[in-house]
């Protein structure tokens, strides 16, 4: 697990801080702002805000302990949990499954800043799992 020792710290932090900023502001604004969002069938405006504060929270959870553990050498673990956040922006694009959402431009941008991020930590995840495939295994 040595190959990665010290290496894409810079990377993976600008990675996470877009990731945790771009989705701070759009589960922010969804959940504050539900009812401009298109809404699934027999869901209410409050239970979708709600779910979306417990989403944020879940996923930013996963964000740190991947990053905790990356710090700490755990790496497989680590790259495991940043997928897991890597989720929290693609869950975005959901929005598109019920309709175009009706929202500000700003807002409305958040949402591919979201994905952008998302796709940013999954070339990352992919970068370092090869780093950690070529590590040499001892005889």
């Amino acid at each position: 697990m040595e190959a990665l020792q010290g290496r894409g710290l810079t990377a993976l932090r600008l990675i996470l801080a877009s990731t945790l900023l771009s989705t701070t502001l759009h589960y922010a604004h969804n959940g504050l702002r539900a009812a401009d969002y298109p809404q699934a069938e027999g869901v209410s405006v409050e239970l979708t805000a709600a779910l979306v504060v417990v989403a944020y929270v879940l996923f930013t959870v996963f964000g740190v302990l991947g990053y905790r553990d990356y710090l700490r050498g755990r790496h497989w673990r680590a790259l495991a949990f940043l997928m897991i956040y890597s989720l929290s922006g693609l869950a975005s694009l959901e929005h598109f499954l019920i309709d175009v959402p009706r929202i500000p431009a700003f807002w409305f941008a958040t949402i591919y800043t979201d994905t952008a991020a998302a796709l940013a930590l999954w070339a990352f995840v992919t970068w370092a799992a090869t780093k950690l495939d070529r590590a040499p295994v001892p005889a």
